[in-house]
């Protein structure tokens, strides 16, 4: 690989963004802010055929995206700062918690930042400081600039916000039940954390920078679940500073002889009430060509339209279990096989 510095390509509000973030952080990769403004956004989108964000420039000058593709790459580039555990246990349950963050954590995301008036008035200038401004959310405002800012956060909600929690269920009518889940999750990550700087122990792996990035993009920054998160929050922002700070984790390791916190059973319990029952529904759905789905996780039936990267994730991680054995692996086989997540991925 040539040497030289990495460009973040996206936006500070977005999930996946600032999960590439923590990562380019932790490892402690040269990387600079390549925010997606108007102006380069047909460049960008015809260089990696998407409209997803984020993406990486690599000092190859290639632009490449999609965070689950990026992430082992970076560990296998960066040998020095490994962020994948090599112990089997510990390396799966990264896989499967990866997965489990990516993509239950945005309906919370998506529904905390669309739902509510206020909320989308505060976030709506923050995407144009990056978008329209090319500069962080965190310089200042003039009152000049948030007037000239103010439609945004209106036009974007019509134009995506409202559509995306429609597609997710998790639109104004689902308050209920996302605020109930949302806070379920924060009481089990508040018993883990206090034992445990992160999900595997004393270092961070793949899995921290999803939740990581769901905390950095929404939780700790938008208004809507800095309130929701109460007595939570100093729990949240101390996590998030453990990620995006300057704390010399590196020198940390994983847990020894391949042993898990036993607090991650409570987080894993939750993953199989709420991600798991979303996204079996969700690939049989597409699998079987339906446009639709509907699953339960504790707050009666959601409807919701079937994406296909859900079981393409699922492929990712499955190749991930079919290299160290999963299916055979006695240890694996009593925290993720007994839960039926093993068999989940390798179907």
């Amino acid at each position: 690989m040539y040497r030289g510095d990495y460009g973040l390509v996206g936006n500070e509000l977005s999930l996946f963004t600032r999960k590439l973030e923590s990562q380019l952080r932790f490892q402690q990769i040269p990387w600079y802010w390549h925010y997606k403004t108007e102006a380069r956004k047909v460049d960008i989108e015809a260089r990696v055929g998407s409209h997803f964000i984020p993406a990486l420039i690599t000092p190859e000058k290639w632009m490449i995206h999609d965070t689950i593709a990026i992430g082992p790459m970076l560990h296998d580039r960066f040998t020095d700062v490994p962020v994948i555990p090599p112990s089997p246990l510990q390396r799966a349950c990264c896989f499967v918690l990866e997965d489990v963050f990516n993509h239950w954590l945005g309906r919370i995301a998506v529904h905390t930042r669309w739902c509510y008036p206020d909320n989308v008035a505060w976030v709506g200038p923050r995407f144009g400081a990056n978008g329209i401004l090319n500069r962080s959310i965190e310089e200042p405002f003039s009152e000049q600039e948030l007037s000239k800012l103010a439609a945004i956060g209106d036009s974007m909600c019509e134009s995506f916000g409202k559509p995306v929690c429609e597609y997710n269920g998790v639109g104004p009518d689902q308050q209920e039940a996302v605020r109930g889940d949302y806070t379920t999750l924060l009481r089990i990550l508040a018993q883990h954390f206090a034992d445990h700087d992160f999900l595997l122990g004393p270092r961070p792996c793949l899995a921290d920078f999803a939740l990581g990035g769901a905390c950095k993009a929404h939780f700790v920054t938008d208004p809507v679940p800095r309130e929701w998160s109460g007595d939570y929050s100093n729990m949240l922002c101390d996590y998030t500073d453990r990620l995006f700070g300057e704390h010399g984790f590196s020198d940390k390791d994983w847990l020894a002889h391949d042993a898990l916190p036993a607090t991650l059973d409570r987080i894993i319990d939750y993953s199989c009430s709420t991600y798991f029952p979303f996204a079996r529904a969700n690939i049989a759905a597409g699998l079987a060509g339906e446009k639709h789905y509907e699953y339960d996780y504790g707050y009666g039936p959601t409807r919701a339209r079937t994406q296909r990267r859900l079981n393409k994730a699922r492929l990712h991680v499955q190749d991930e279990l079919l290299k160290i054995g999963a299916a055979g692996h006695p240890a694996i086989k009593a925290v993720l096989g007994s839960r039926g997540i093993v068999a989940h991925y390798l179907a």
